[in-house]
């Protein structure tokens, strides 16, 4: 979804747990299989925001990481795509606040992996192509790691911003 949209809970029959992600996105702007690392980030086009917007209890309950990151009105991104050359997405500030409280402030340089590692790894079995959008995973201070957990109400907003790129914020219905 797109900024200013709405992110809507499925409803406490379905899920309690929703938690935000503030996530650089890697644009691929020449695909490829078996890339290598050491040449993953000539397939980079450029950079977008996301919020990869999951359900943790769901991710939780069917074990498979994709399953709580599909819910209808998950994952907004964007509004702003630049390109590579105009921001350098291995090392810029990823941010993000709910409800003007800053939950999240990490650079990219500190992912668990980095983006031509994560480009090697992808591309070792599936073929990526021009257009493919890669979330680089989030930084701490996501609500599951508060001590009790902060998930995502209704009425809160949300608004995850990266150095370089823009900003995204979204209501929570």
């Amino acid at each position: 979804i797109a900024t200013g949209e709405a992110i809507r809970m499925p409803g406490a029959d379905v899920s309690t747990a929703i938690d935000y992600e503030a996530e650089l996105g890697v644009i691929i702007g020449r695909g490829g299989k078996g890339i290598r690392a050491a040449d993953a980030l000539q397939h980079v086009w450029g950079y977008t925001v996301i919020n990869d917007v999951t359900s943790r209890d769901w991710q939780n309950r069917h074990l498979q990481w994709h399953m709580g990151k599909s819910f209808d009105t998950f994952c907004p991104m964007g509004p702003w795509l630049v390109t590579a050359d105009a921001c350098d997405g291995t090392n810029t500030q990823v941010r993000c606040w709910v409800n003007g409280e800053e939950r999240q402030n990490a650079s990219t340089r500190d992912l668990i992996f980095d983006i031509p590692t994560l480009i090697e790894t992808l591309s070792a079995g599936i073929t990526l192509y021009p257009g493919d959008v890669i979330a680089t995973g989030t930084p701490v201070g996501v609500g599951i790691g508060f001590k009790p957990p902060r998930y995502l109400q209704s009425g809160d907003r949300v608004r995850v911003e990266i150095d370089g790129i823009g900003a995204i914020e979204n209501p929570v219905l």
